[in-house]
């Protein structure tokens, strides 16, 4: 149940008949502007079309440029007595909208007997591919691939509930440059006893080595361009900074500041660029063992790229190597996946698309837009500085070239409405080229769209790393938000206030839930733009937007209906008597209830599972409210009691629902 979709048809007629007047405008875009109200002494929607229509009509009809009087008018037309009691003009010319509580009662009863809680399923339906988490197999997952993965699952979760086909893709990178640096470390580096024993472990190891000898030889090339660039930097500074001070026309000064803080923003750029250079220069050059290995693989940066380059042309040492390592690699991120609950109806990694991109450059070459450019071959977009590349001197395609392929792939193997590649906001321009190519080849009928996000920072307000400087493993961070929680919510105080007492395994799958629903539950709590503050503390506080307090509200719901000897699918009706309410706090638990429709088709608009977060943080309130003021074993006669089960019923029912959309479990008890 939509109720602001019902009430914007019914708007929608009364504003069509105010036509008969004369009176213009786009009904369905003024139809739309129904909100839902911050206080209900103001009713439970508002319409704020009049204040607009004033405006546009008040210009031809002199009678209709007073909001209120456009307001009266509206509602005189507006027909929602079934729905609502009379509509009130507030204001300049709100008009608020208050739902009948018979009318609520009833749409509880049909809840009740509808296991979807009145959310309906999409007309039409759409195919809908989403292309999510999509890690380098090469290294262990880390924290920077927990947004992917539970934003991704989150929307495919909740896109399949509300009708859509959903066609999820974990477009692994198991192929490139990665693994030609495993394969150089393997080669150059590797123990072939320890590599066996211990897989993934010493793979990474040889992983960061290599990569460190290049980001090594990376910063020894650009230290000295970096010296000069800053010190021309810090000297416009001076000549700005003086040039500012010089002039007294105001006009003058304000754009000799605007020049003064963009020189300052450059230099403090490669300030911060020298200081990483710097910083990799004496991590090598300090460390005896590392110093002999830079000077003895003084081309690796080179070497890299020949072993991937091998690699990609089927040499055998290379691609035996490749075929005995992924398979660990692949075991190493699928713990991840099976400990979050998280599935893919395909894992069609960049190796399956490496023999179809030959045919991508060639077709982009005769269609006129590719050419070559000093050695690479370039497609030229209008309104970007850099072109894209899809194959560079050496023979080597690029991510684009791969993206090109996997588009081509996706549109003619499920002929998608949509495709979502969830992916952060850096990745921003490389999907405006890849969007932008699609459309100049007659790709452009599906809609594409970069679901894009920002950053997990640590409390301190920087990207998380540990202490070595490496991006955090996202298994041990699972590990340690699962001991927080087994201390929040199994410590003995709580456990001795349970009956029946609870038993070791109840107490890890209470964990387990808790822990784990914790850390998707705070990333998908903030908009995905944002980036945010991880904080395991905060995220397993019982108090709070947390998961924990979700669940726990969940776990009280199920209290109560074990203590009237009762469960969710046992309640199936409310008492015939009952047409109205007996506390405020009914009335505002069933509004909420009945408001998940909205939440779920907001989450689908903005891509945003947030959306469906705020709406289980303001139910479990409501709840909250209505628990501390409403008893339901305790109720003055039978037929509220009947009410008050069945909004109990429905209330854990909603958010086990809500809560299995963002892909975290509930427990019966906590």
């Amino acid at each position: 149940m939509h109720l602001p979709d019902l009430l914007r048809l019914r708007l929608a007629d009364a504003l069509s008949e105010l036509t008969k007047f004369g009176l213009t405008g786009d009904v369905g875009a003024y139809a739309s502007m129904i909100r839902a109200t911050n206080d209900p002494k103001f009713g439970d929607y508002q319409v704020n079309c009049a204040m607009p229509l004033a405006k546009q009509w008040g210009t031809t009809n002199a009678e209709f440029s007073n909001p209120r009087k456009v307001a009266a008018a509206i509602v005189d037309a507006l027909q929602v007595g079934d729905l609502c009691e009379p509509a009130e003009v507030a204001g300049p010319g709100f008009i608020n909208l208050r739902l009948k509580d018979s009318y609520l009662v009833d749409q509880l009863r049909a809840m009740l007997g509808d296991p979807r809680c009145l959310v309906s399923k999409a007309n039409p339906a759409r195919r809908i591919l989403v292309d999510f988490s999509s890690p380098n197999v090469a290294k262990p997952m880390h924290v920077g691939h927990i947004r992917s993965t539970v934003i991704g699952d989150a929307l495919a979760r909740t896109l399949r509930f509300l009708g859509h086909e959903t066609i999820t893709d974990n477009h692994l990178g198991d192929w490139g440059t990665q693994f030609g640096i495993i394969i150089y470390g393997y080669k150059h580096f590797g123990d072939p006893d320890l590599v066996a024993k211990n897989p993934v472990p010493e793979l990474s190891k040889l992983y960061r080595l290599v990569n460190q000898l290049i980001e090594y030889r990376k910063a020894k090339r650009s230290i000295e361009t970096a010296q000069t660039d800053r010190c021309a930097a810090e000297s416009e500074v001076e000549r700005l900074q003086a040039e500012s001070i010089a002039t007294s026309d105001p006009k003058e000064q304000k754009k000799a500041k605007k020049r003064l803080a963009s020189a300052q923003s450059k230099l403090k750029s490669l300030d911060s660029k020298l200081r990483s250079a710097t910083k990799k220069i004496a991590a090598v050059e300090n460390d005896a063992d590392l110093r002999v290995k830079a000077q003895q693989h003084a081309d690796v940066d080179h070497a890299v790229l020949q072993e991937t380059v091998k690699l990609h042309q089927g040499d055998e040492q290379n691609l035996r190597l490749w075929e005995e390592f992924l398979p660990h690699c692949k075991d190493e991120i699928n713990r991840i996946y099976d400990a979050l609950d998280i599935g893919f109806d395909h894992t069609l990694g960049e190796s399956f698309y490496h023999s179809m991109l030959s045919e991508v450059v060639e077709d982009l070459k005769k269609r006129g837009l590719a050419r070559d450019s000093e050695g690479a071959v370039c497609v030229f977009l209008e309104g970007f500085d850099a072109p894209m590349i899809i194959q560079k001197k050496d023979g080597a395609f690029l991510y684009a070239t791969t993206d090109l392929a996997t588009l081509a792939y996706r549109l003619e193997e499920f002929a998608p409405d949509e495709i979502l590649y969830v992916v952060d906001t850096r990745q921003s321009e490389h999907f405006e080229k890849l969007f932008a190519v699609a459309e100049q080849i007659g790709r452009d009928k599906v809609k594409l769209v970069h679901v894009n996000f920002g950053t997990v920072l640590g409390e301190d307000g920087r990207p998380m790393k540990t202490r070595s400087g490496t991006l955090i493993g996202l298994e041990g961070l699972l590990s340690d938000a699962i001991d927080r929680a087994r201390q929040v919510v199994c410590d003995p105080e709580r456990l001795s206030r349970i009956d029946p007492p609870m038993d070791r395994e109840e107490q890890r799958r209470v964990a387990e839930a808790v822990g784990l629903g914790a850390i998707k539950y705070a990333d998908l709590s903030h908009h995905r733009t944002s980036d945010y503050r991880f904080s395991l503390d905060k995220m397993v506080s019982l108090d709070g937007n947390t998961s924990a307090y979700i669940q726990y509200s969940y776990a009280r719901t199920q209290g109560i209906l074990r203590k009237a000897g009762s469960s969710e699918t046992a309640v199936t009706e409310i008492a015939e008597s009952i047409d109205r309410f007996h506390h405020p706090a009914e009335r505002a638990l069933a509004i909420s209830l009945l408001r998940l429709e909205e939440a779920l088709k907001a989450v689908h608009q903005d891509y945003a599972p947030n959306a469906l977060v705020d709406y289980l943080y303001e139910t479990a309130k409501a709840y909250a409210v209505f628990n501390d003021n409403c008893h339901v074993l305790k109720a003055d006669n039978d037929a509220i009691a009947s009410l008050r089960l069945a909004l109990v019923a429905l209330c854990g029912r909603v958010l086990r629902l809500g809560l299995d959309l963002l892909g975290i479990h509930v427990v019966a008890r906590m």
